[in-house]
């Protein structure tokens, strides 16, 4: 097999749109995803919300209306996101934004189950 038949899709534009809630992402093979700042912010890949096994993984209430500050590459790999709530540790990977983006309704709904669970709100700032 040819290296290009292996190769994961590589993104060609990363866009922070105006309102600056949310990102466009588009990849090499055509595929455009949109993902919100709420949903960037809350399924962050840091530490500070994923924990370091499941059992310490974080729900983040009080984001709805988080925005996003910066986007800079880390490497040829990544961008760190920076947002309003001062969050800039998570590291996102190409492959995590695009699985996050053919999942955004499902992992979406899984924070909002999530955040029924644990008695916290999109607009009320609260971890648990």
């Amino acid at each position: 097999m040819s290296d290009a038949a292996t190769a994961e899709p590589w993104p060609v534009e990363i866009r922070l749109l105006k309102d600056r809630q949310s990102l466009e992402i588009s990849f090499d093979d055509g595929v455009r995803f949109r993902l919100s700042a709420e949903l960037l912010r809350v399924t962050s890949p840091s530490a500070e919300v994923q924990g370091h096994s499941e059992a310490q993984r974080k729900t983040v209430g009080g984001k709805r209306s988080v925005q996003i500050l910066s986007v800079d590459t880390v490497g040829n790999y990544a961008v760190r996101i920076g947002f309003d709530d001062m969050h800039d540790s998570g590291i996102y990977s190409w492959a995590f934004l695009r699985e996050l983006g053919l999942n955004a309704e499902g992992r979406f709904q899984g924070y909002l189950d999530d955040l029924a669970a644990k008695g916290l709100d999109r607009d009320k700032p609260g971890v648990r």
